[in-house]
């Protein structure tokens, strides 16, 4: 049997960390839920993450300054960006910076859905 994918999940906001602990097991892999960037980066290992959600306006380190940090680490998984503000610029720092997606809310959870799935091949 083999082992089941992770998939982060780094959001300030508990209800979206809940809903989407729900949605990423459903979907048969497991979750972890950060409620910081900060919170993410102590954690070890982080090598065993598969993928990540991450929102993008957090207090303290923003979703975009996590991904620069994790772009400074040999293998970063990839990243999935929520937001509920869609300005060109904040995204195109996103993309630029590597993301898989960066999805506004309310997230579509079928496109959601596709990106994690997307970034669960092999």
């Amino acid at each position: 049997m083999s082992e089941t994918s992770i998939i982060a999940i780094v959001d300030d906001d508990l209800a979206i960390r809940e809903a989407l602990d729900d949605l990423i097991r459903s979907l048969g892999y497991e979750s972890l839920l950060f409620a910081s960037a900060e919170e993410f980066l102590r954690f070890q290992p982080r090598s065993s993450v598969s993928c990540m959600v991450v929102d993008v306006k957090m207090s303290g380190l923003s979703g975009i300054e996590l991904q620069r940090r994790l772009n400074q680490e040999a293998d970063r998984p990839p990243m999935i960006f929520m937001t509920s503000y869609h300005d060109d610029r904040t995204r195109a720092a996103a993309m630029d910076g590597g993301a898989l997606a960066f999805l506004g809310k309310p997230v579509d959870l079928g496109k959601l859905i596709r990106c994690i799935e997307e970034a669960m091949q092999p």
